[in-house]
């Protein structure tokens, strides 16, 4: 089930991670758990929550009611501020007061179309593998690549989701601050410096110099994520696995899987629907 808690309100203190699936959600949540808590776990320390429980319990979502075993949201009023929570649904979907609520901040994080249909794809594949569906079959490249490019999707079109979040960032850049997936992964150090300096909780030139933001990349990190054991067996609200969550993770390899004249389909989608935008992804 899809959808906001109706009476869900936003605190001033709150951070709201904004992701189509299979773009780097994980890897957000990670970062922004430990570095807006930094002070109330330490990134040294051996018992960081992050070491033993999953990104998605520590990080919840405010649309699933399925994640959770009664079938029902939490009561995000008991939570401790400041609290991070996060969604996939698309800008003009989200509860007002997150819209409304002056210093509520947003973190969209998006990837390159080509990775993130490719990511979502094989997922979705997993999925209903393990969920154990009348239909077990896998469904083909190309009709997903059909579907992808005609807009089906659960949170709506693509495109319509990512320049949703992409033209407040513009408008509102102290309230949605836009990150790209690759460039991230290609230089995470500065990106995280981002991402704490507009999140209001700054990294002093002592905890720079004292190695806390490599501590955080190392603690987020795709590999040690992949390798815990909550993370290999640990089950989910929906009863499937976490390890399900894990893929490869790179830029990339859509090359492995698109032929020619597939990748050049969605190219000429890119050009065509972010046209005039501002928004671009490099291959």
């Amino acid at each position: 089930m899809v959808g906001e808690p109706a009476n869900f309100q936003a605190w001033d203190t709150d951070l709201i991670l904004a992701t189509l699936p299979r773009s780097g959600t994980l890897w957000l949540k990670s970062l922004s758990f430990a570095t807006i808590n930094r002070t109330r776990y330490p990134t040294s320390s051996k018992e960081h929550p992050l070491l033993t429980t999953s990104p998605h319990d520590l990080v919840p979502f405010l649309e699933f009611k399925h994640l959770y075993g009664s079938n029902s949201f939490p009561d995000f009023t008991k939570f401790q501020s400041p609290r991070v929570l996060a969604v996939h649904v698309p800008y003009h979907s989200l509860a007002e007061s997150i819209k409304n609520t002056p210093n509520c901040k947003i973190v969209y994080l998006c990837r390159n179309p080509k990775d993130n249909f490719i990511s979502i794809w094989q997922f979705q594949n997993r999925l209903k593998a393990a969920k154990n569906v009348n239909d077990p079959e896998p469904l083909p490249i190309e009709e997903a690549l059909d579907l992808f490019c005609h807009g089906v999707s659960l949170y709506g079109p693509f495109w319509d989701h990512l320049l949703g979040y992409w033209k407040e960032s513009l408008e509102k850049p102290e309230k949605v601050l836009f990150l790209k997936y690759e460039d991230m992964m290609k230089d995470p150090k500065p990106h995280l410096k981002r991402l704490a300096e507009f999140s209001g909780y700054p990294f002093s030139l002592e905890e720079e110099n004292e190695g806390v933001l490599d501590e955080i990349l190392g603690l987020s990190s795709f590999d040690l994520l992949k390798n815990l054991d909550v993370n290999k067996d640990g089950i989910t609200g929906f009863n499937v696995q976490n390890k399900i969550f894990f893929r490869k993770g790179e830029v990339g390899d859509w090359k492995n899987h698109l032929t020619p004249l597939m990748a050049e389909r969605v190219d000429r989608l890119i050009e065509e629907k972010l046209h005039g935008s501002g928004l671009v992804f490099s291959n």
